[in-house]
């Protein structure tokens, strides 16, 4: 069987995975770092792909096209947006947007629509990429008794608690309250990270499935960049962790 093509943006998101691969064969290509390997006895490339949409399409492309991956999986941080989630609390995306790509109107409004298309002319229905339903409903049955431990650095006492929503991608670290509420608004995105969309993509464009599992490290307000030095540990641990319960599903 093909294996499972898994990336991660940064070393935090990484380490956690690739030191349980076994059998492990390690390659670069165009500057990335890529091993091959087995975790939990399921094949696995992993893929240390740097941060923001073009590092994230480069690895995709490699992992389709030089590894043969039958499906691709994003596995790290991000940050919240809907006000009903906390920070430690897991998104799995069901759909995908690339909220930075857009026009500005004629009255400085910035309107999104879809990547890589004309914004008067798009072949496809509405925005982003949605997530292979079959895939989305194996991860749901894997995960349906998840238990994640309370964050130390939060002061232990609330569990997270997993959700499946919108997850919106831009080449921006959102550190604005009044953006933040945008997006939420304008968009539904219940977490913003900077990959997600970019690697669904380049994914749909091979018509492989894919899956974005992101741990909110911050609630991407005046207040994230503290916050995600604070947590960032704890959440990309936990993310490794979902998407070793989800490898024998997907």
């Amino acid at each position: 069987m093909r294996p499972v093509g898994v990336l991660c943006a940064i070393p935090q998101e990484f380490a956690f995975l690739a030191d349980n691969l076994t059998g492990t064969e390690v390659t670069e290509r165009a500057g990335m770092v890529f091993h091959v390997g087995r975790l939990d006895g399921h094949r696995v490339v992993l893929a240390r792909a740097g941060m923001g949409k073009v590092n994230a399409s480069i690895a995709a492309t490699l992992l389709l096209e030089r590894f043969g991956c039958r499906v691709l999986l994003f596995s790290g941080i991000a940050g919240g947006l809907d006000p009903e989630l906390s920070v430690g609390d897991v998104v799995i995306a069901d759909h995908v947007v690339q909220h930075d790509a857009g026009y500005y109107s004629a009255d400085d409004q910035f309107m999104v629509y879809q990547a890589g298309h004309l914004p008067f002319f798009s072949p496809h229905e509405g925005l982003g990429h949605a997530a292979d339903g079959d895939l989305l409903e194996r991860a749901r049955a894997a995960l349906a008794d998840l238990s994640l431990a309370p964050l130390s650095a939060a002061g232990g006492e609330r569990a997270p608690r997993l959700h499946y929503g919108r997850i919106l991608t831009g080449d921006q670290f959102v550190n604005s309250e009044t953006l933040r509420e945008r997006l939420f608004r304008e968009l539904g995105g219940a977490a913003v990270e900077m990959e997600g969309a970019a690697m669904a993509q380049a994914a749909s464009a091979y018509d492989v499935p894919w899956l974005v599992v992101r741990t909110l490290s911050d609630l991407a307000g005046r207040e994230s960049h503290f916050d995600f030095r604070l947590f960032i540990d704890e959440v990309a641990l936990s993310s490794a962790l979902i998407v070793r319960r989800l490898l024998p599903v997907l």
